[in-house]
């Protein structure tokens, strides 16, 4: 720790020594519109946000969204697994923090965590980031905060075409393709994806079966391969109206290792394998005619439909212990009946779907007043033949949200909104947000309130299934008795913004209500209807578990960013994240609420990077970037807690090609990991951080581009024909 803090202080020093330095540093006029939904500079954001841009994103290489946002921020934490990422900020985890791409709910939710395989690194144009409660804005899941990932769009007249591919050690291979045109009034954009890796084994120690396997052949992190194609149809029957239809299909497959010594471990009897799809539509028709890009009146509407599915693909001969009624699999009065599922067959587990519907107005009023208001709808279908009642379960929320922004003043913003949702099981409710901004020439002082509201998922309400950990064994069950949770979220910001240097603190308070949590209960509390089959004979082999609102919590801490441009080709940049939690949990074994840490909490969080960057001949570009993240011991109560870290990383790209031309090529060369850092702790416990170790890796990259760039399309910004250019 204390080496830690020491390299932390070297990188910060000389941003605070030069601060007042005072070159032109373009990225004060980057604009930003996750916030409040409407567009404005960072600089000028009412909302604290922070921001991963183009120029970060392609200086750091990074192979996933996960590496990302762990490694150019402080804020995040995550635990990658096989059912997706568990992901963390502010204390609070997945189920808590909506995921973004370009305004659109990521739909990729197992056992509450977040498949982000879904999400292409190669494609991001920049990635912003708001925390806190953003119900007002966003609906459900937006407790903790909101990450917004924004695509790259290809709208330049003519032709292009890139095509990367990224291999490391363990076999990991990563492999982008676009291809995009714009002819007339028809644009067309196809992105293709694939990731593989075959995985590693930090540590054969296990515990499991109630004993300490020492030749496990668990894998820390299992052999996956995904693939995604995408496809975006963009047509403008006038100047002013813009029209669009996407798909997406996505596959993946987790292959884990075999294992006929110790066979009794389910992790070993199956593959598992996700399925998404999603469809959209919509348009987006600008208002007037007025000069300013940024202040054009505009409705947009949005209709999407989104698919996950996940299965079980057998690989050696399973019984599989049916929960539900049904004649097909057991008598009419619910009693257990074993299936032998053989090699080669396949069963699905779960099938979420999703129904959305958005239509929203943002209108720029006399007096300095900017209006947002949509009208929102959404139906989630959960199919789960084995795991739900009946089979499957639904439900459905409306909502119908208004906020306005006034900026008469200049250096007084306020900002107030209000959404009011009505919910099928909940009935109606409203979520309020205040938020005020004062301007002192560079300097932003920032203050905010806002409330979150979350009903319970289609899964926490109907879902149950059997989870294995270590050498206790749970029925995990849903409860339909559960009540919606909520939270006020309380922040605080100073923040100097200069033309080289920039400075950002961050003081926050979230207090959030009926927290859902899993809590064990007696066999007598498992409501008529479900089986107990699994429970066994009473002795405590397999314990039962249901959701309940027991916990209430308050989170509490503080964020620094830094940044310095040294000089043009040198930039300085960290992160400091300080975090406390406070949870009372229930205890079963004492029947009594407990004060403690929440699950994953580290009470520091840490990263830093110096990015180079120069032009040696009008052919070549080289850059170089050097990173660093770590964190401080991560705590949970029953699994021993997570080792802390320190982790480096250097980066180097290559690029070669004039600017303008039609070909441009990049190499990419790179050591993640440089010291070697391996957490050997034994399964399921290694809960610091499951890295394999020094990688080393290389990516190959070709652009094609034929055209020329869009000129007076009133559906682009500024900066976004700058982009195009760049």
């Amino acid at each position: 720790m204390r080496f830690t803090l020491f390299i932390f202080s070297i990188l910060s020093f000389p941003l605070l020594l030069f601060a007042q330095n005072g070159e032109k540093e373009v990225s004060m006029k980057e604009l930003v519109v996750t916030a409040t939904g409407t567009q404005h500079t960072l600089k000028d954001v009412p909302v604290q946000t922070e921001v991963i841009n183009r120029k970060m994103l392609d200086s750091f290489g990074g192979k996933s969204i996960e590496e990302i946002l762990s490694s150019l921020t402080a804020s995040f934490a995550f635990a990658e697994g096989d059912m997706g990422s568990q992901m963390q900020l502010g204390g609070l985890g997945n189920s808590y923090i909506l995921v973004l791409v370009d305004g659109k709910r990521l739909h990729g939710d197992v056992g509450g965590e977040n498949d982000l395989g879904l999400i292409d690194p190669q494609n991001i144009e920049r990635i912003e980031i708001v925390k806190g409660a953003q119900s007002a804005l966003y609906g459900s899941d937006a407790m903790a905060g909101v990450i917004n990932i924004i695509t790259k769009k290809h709208t330049a007249k003519g032709f292009y075409a890139d095509n990367s591919t990224k291999y490391g050690m363990h076999n990991d291979l990563r492999q982008h393709n676009t291809f995009a045109f714009n002819i007339g009034k028809v644009g067309s954009q196809t992105n293709f994806q694939m990731q593989r890796n075959d995985g590693w084994q930090n540590t054969s120690e296990e515990f499991a079966e109630g004993i300490v396997l020492t030749d496990s052949r668990n894998k820390t992190v299992n052999a996956f391969r995904n693939w995604q194609l995408v496809e975006r149809l963009t047509y403008r029957p006038l100047n002013n109206l813009e029209l669009y239809a996407e798909g997406s299909y996505y596959k993946k497959h987790i292959c884990r290792p075999q294992d006929g010594t110790h066979p009794s471990c389910d992790v070993y009897t199956y593959n598992l394998r996700y399925n998404n799809a999603s469809a959209s539509v919509g348009g987006k028709w600008v208002l007037g005619n007025e000069a300013d890009d940024a202040k054009r009146n505009y409705l947009s509407f949005d209709a999407d439909w989104n698919k996950h599915a996940y299965y079980y693909d057998y690989t050696v001969g399973t019984y599989e212990n049916v929960l539900l009624k049904g004649e097909e699999y057991g008598d009419l009065n619910g009693e257990w009946y074993p299936v032998l599922m053989k090699p080669g067959q396949s069963k699905l587990q779960s099938d979420q779907q999703r129904v959305m519907g958005l239509v929203k107005g943002v209108f720029y009023l006399p007096f300095e007043n900017t209006l947002n208001t949509g009208v929102e709808y959404r139906y989630d279908y959960l199919n789960a033949p084995d795991r739900t009642e009946n089979g499957s379960a639904g439900d459905w929320t409306s909502a119908l949200y208004v906020q306005d922004e006034f900026n008469k003043l200049g250096w007084f913003n306020l900002t107030a909104g209000l959404r009011l949702v009505g919910n099928r099981n909940f009935g109606v409710r409203l979520t309020p947000k205040v938020s005020a901004m004062f301007s002192a020439g560079d300097f932003r002082f920032r203050l905010g309130w806002s409330q979150g509201f979350k009903t319970p998922t289609v899964k926490e309400l109907h879902y149950r299934y059997l989870h294995v950990m270590g050498s206790s064994t749970f029925f995990n069950i849903g409860n339909v008795e559960l009540n919606p949770q909520t939270n006020n979220y309380y922040s605080a910001n100073i923040e100097y913004r200069g033309r080289k240097f920039t400075a950002s603190v961050t003081g926050y308070l979230n207090k959030l209500d009926n927290m859902i949590a899993l809590v064990n209960v007696p066999v007598g509390e498992i409501p008529t209807g479900i089986t107990t089959a699994y429970l066994g004979d009473g002795s405590g082999n397999v314990q039962a578990r249901m959701y309940k609102n027991m916990d209430d919590a308050r989170t509490y801490g503080v964020d620094v960013t830094l940044s310095y441009q040294v000089v043009k080709d040198l930039t300085l940049t960290s992160a400091y994240s300080w975090l406390n939690t406070e949870a009372n949990m229930y205890d079963s074994s004492k029947d009594r609420m407990n004060s403690v840490t929440i699950d994953g909490t580290a009470h520091h969080k840490w990263s830093a990077s110096a990015m180079y960057s120069h032009s040696f001949s009008s052919i070549y570009k080289l850059g170089i970037n050097l990173s660093t993240r770590g964190s401080s011991t991560r705590f949970y109560q029953n699994n021993g807690n997570g080792k802390p870290y320190q982790i480096w990383r250097i980066n180097t790209t290559h690029d070669f090609g004039r600017a303008g031309k039609m070909l441009a090529y990049r190499l990419e060369l790179g050591v993640d990991n440089i010291f070697n850092y391996v957490d050997r702790t034994m399964h399921p416990y290694h809960l610091g951080n499951n890295t394999a170790g020094t990688t080393v890796y290389g990516t190959f990259g070709i652009k094609f581009n034929y055209g020329k760039r869009v000129k007076n399309n009133i559906l682009l910004t500024k900066k976004q024909i700058t982009n195009e250019e760049d």
